[in-house]
């Protein structure tokens, strides 16, 4: 069955408009709310937010929601998203809820949830959910009505936890770390949990207004991060998104690194500490340069389809523990259940600290390819899967390309437009051949 109202990441849109409205989360938490006293006659949830200014109103239609239907709120206010993950868990929750729209600009927001192990749910129990939002809301008598609590200490529980993963034989003193929060989720815990770890700290990003998340900053717009580094003579910068569930990272020199390379450091560290490494997990976007990397290292990459979740049934699949995506959503899953920027800084870092090495010098081995992608829109009467030029161009692309390039084709979940991405060794290569499959489709 298709889902109606989730996507590849929660239910997410623009505010004030289907589904993103106070009346609609109200309904959803109640048809969640019920759907969990299938199994708990009393379930509880957390919940959590970034900083849009509209995180108050959907923060409040979700807690009546679920106090309708007979369930106990607790409230975390402002939490990264990895961190409604570990409180989630460590409150023994039924179910974690975090209300974000993670880099998208601040007038769009969403809602999204965890199960009582701090993982995503799967598609089955979104179908269940949606089938739940299509009955009458149940509304409980008035001395089965939920009640909320707000957890004061949230932000320190998770700061501790970020913390607890760095090794206790290592430091940041004498350190420089510009930490770039977006505005968002993570404005207070980034810069604590590198300062406390005895970092020297630059923020910025840390200064959210409710319009002004991802605004110029962030993950997604790095640039700032790059100059405050050289500006500052850092020696690293880390990026979050507006959650904080993604990482970019800056070296001294003002070198960005995304999610491929990453995972690679990460993967190589570990061999380095003498653990045994048996897979990783990409998507289908991940650079073929990291997958023959990681080959030298006899460290097969199995690639998902994008998103972490797929990501992450595919760890689950081979019994894995490192993954990610080339956004630096990465998982680390003997740190943690979800993906969390915090921790993928912090596990970063110390390789570099390990092996008293810069991010270049580990990534010397990695030479990563070219990447192109063009998005063609399609009429309703194209079927470029039975389009004859199109598929024959690409099988000679492919046959020309060979071990020095790949061709990803992959449609859009979401609107109707072809996604053509081409790898090659060079730019002027890669971007001539999707340009030309595009044209065949025009």
């Amino acid at each position: 069955m298709k889902r109606t109202y989730f996507g590849t990441d929660g239910i997410r849109g623009t505010v004030g408009q289907f589904p993103i409205t106070p009346d609609f989360m109200l309904k959803l938490a109640n048809a969640v709310g019920h759907h969990l006293k299938l199994t708990d006659p009393r379930p509880q949830v957390v919940i959590g937010k970034d900083t849009r200014i509209s995180g108050y109103m959907l923060e409040s239609a979700l807690e009546a929601g679920f106090n309708s239907a007979g369930v106990d709120v607790v409230l975390l206010g402002p939490m990264p998203t990895p961190g409604v993950a570990y409180l989630t868990k460590a409150l023994r929750a039924n179910l974690g809820v975090v209300i974000s729209a993670s880099h998208n600009p601040f007038d769009d927001n969403g809602v999204k949830f965890f199960n009582a192990q701090g993982s995503k749910l799967d598609d089955h129990w979104e179908l269940a959910v949606e089938q739940r939002l299509d009955m009458q809301a149940e509304w409980v008598n008035s001395a089965s009505l939920g009640k909320t609590r707000r957890l004061d200490d949230a932000i320190g529980r998770y700061i501790e936890f970020c913390k607890s993963t760095f090794a206790g034989t290592l430091s940041l003193k004498g350190k420089k770390i510009v930490v770039d929060a977006a505005h968002g989720a993570a404005y207070l815990a980034a810069p604590k949990v590198f300062k406390e770890l005895g970092a020297e700290v630059i923020s910025i990003g840390c200064s959210p207004d409710g319009l002004n998340i991802n605004q110029g900053v962030g993950a997604t717009q790095p640039q700032a991060l790059v100059q405050a580094v050289k500006t500052h003579q850092a020696d690293f910068g880390l990026a979050l998104d507006g959650d904080a569930d993604r990482l970019q990272v800056v070296d001294h020199t003002g070198r960005l690194y995304n999610g491929d390379e990453l995972l690679y450091v990460l993967a190589k560290d570990r061999l380095q500490q003498g653990q045994t490494v048996s897979g990783v997990v990409g998507t289908q976007m991940t650079n073929k340069g990291v997958e023959l990397a990681l080959a030298k290292l006899h460290i097969p990459l199995v690639r998902a389809k994008v998103g972490d979740r797929y990501v992450l049934e595919k760890l689950a699949e081979n019994q894995w523990l490192l993954g990610g995506e080339g956004s630096g959503h990465l998982l680390i899953l003997d740190k943690h259940t979800s993906g969390d920027g915090l921790i993928s800084g912090l596990q970063v870092i110390q390789a570099c600290l390990r092996a008293n090495a810069s991010l270049a010098q580990l990534l010397q081995d990695v030479s990563l390819f070219a990447q192109h992608m063009i998005n063609v829109k399609l009429s309703e009467s194209m079927d470029w899967q039975h389009h004859a030029p199109f598929q024959q161009a690409c099988l000679a692309l492919e046959s020309s390309l060979g071990a020095q390039g790949r061709i990803l084709i992959r449609p859009s979940g979401t609107e109707p437009v072809l996604r053509i991405m081409v790898e090659a060794p060079d730019m002027a290569t890669a971007q001539q051949s999707a340009a030309q499959l595009a044209q065949l489709l025009n």
